[in-house]
């Protein structure tokens, strides 16, 4: 399903979010109270996993307080008179806990396409979802909206290069992605897996010793770059770590299997470099 690349927040977003002049808005009526009953999930919804804690303070503030900011909805196409959840699936199952028999929406009428935009991007805006969920998301835009990364990086305010590296945690195998989807490694942690041929063996070395990102990218810098048998010394890696609290700058240590190597210190700016020089030069 391609409509084309898109340069800015298409008709279903600019309903949403705002951007539009109010002629444009696909708004028809704000702040409706819909029978809960008549409300039905959005088969486009990107977003699989509800955690269980975070729908239980939701459900108690909604107690407490109400539903504040309508649940966008659009039509049901099928069954006249009732709506189809747009963006706020997670308002609308918090309300079901907290009991709530109506609540208020705001009703669009958008396609299917314009629907799956919305709920892909509304989801993402929020940091409402796992690391392969936002992944899957970009996919969606990529493949079924034909966004390049470019594109898709305007639209979300994330960098190109953010963008990739979500898309390509994809590729990773499939016990490795369940851990991301289930939370016990995080995006940063397996992103230098990317490309390892016994990825999944490290993913669990990293779960069960709970490795730093820092300590992964090192881990794993020479099975891309050099012999894939080569032994990392633990060694090595805790010298790295006690030279980068000393100098609060990243270090690279690369040791040969002769026990020869280099040292790299990466810096940022001027006031680094002199630090640096500093150091190396004190009699």
């Amino acid at each position: 399903m391609s409509i084309g690349k898109k340069k800015g927040l298409g008709r279903g977003l600019s309903a949403l979010f705002g951007d539009s002049t109010p002629k444009e808005k696909l708004q028809v009526s704000n702040n409706n109270m819909v029978a809960i009953a008549d409300l039905s999930r959005n088969p486009y919804q990107p977003r699989q996993n509800f955690k269980e804690e975070k729908l239980e303070e939701l459900a108690n503030s909604i107690r407490k307080n109400g539903i504040i900011q309508p649940i966008a909805v659009r039509p049901n196409k099928k069954q006249n008179g009732k709506f189809e959840i747009v963006a706020g699936e997670r308002r609308w199952l918090a309300a079901q806990r907290a009991g709530l028999h109506e609540i208020p929406v705001s009703i669009l009428e958008l396609s299917d396409v314009e629907s799956l935009e919305v709920a892909i991007v509304e989801n993402i805006q929020r940091d409402d979802l796992n690391p392969i969920e936002e992944a899957k998301g970009y996919k969606r835009l990529n493949e079924e909206f034909d966004y390049d990364h470019e594109s898709i990086s305007k639209l979300m305010s994330k960098s190109r290069s953010h963008v990739s590296n979500t898309l390509r945690l994809l590729t990773l195998p499939t016990d490795v992605i369940a851990m991301l989807e289930e939370g016990t490694l995080s995006s940063g942690q397996a992103r230098p897996l990317i490309g390892i041929s016994n990825a999944s063996s490290i993913a669990e070395e990293i779960v069960s010793k709970n490795y730093s990102a820092r300590k992964v990218e090192y881990l794993t810098r020479n099975k891309k770059n050099q012999n894939k048998n080569k032994v990392v010394d633990t060694n090595i890696i805790k010298a790295q770590e006690r030279i980068e609290r000393n100098l609060g700058l990243k270090v690279h240590i690369n040791n040969k299997k002769n026990n020869s190597g280099k040292v790299t210190i990466e810096y940022k700016d001027l006031e680094q470099f002199e630090l640096i020089s500093d150091l190396l030069t004190k009699n």
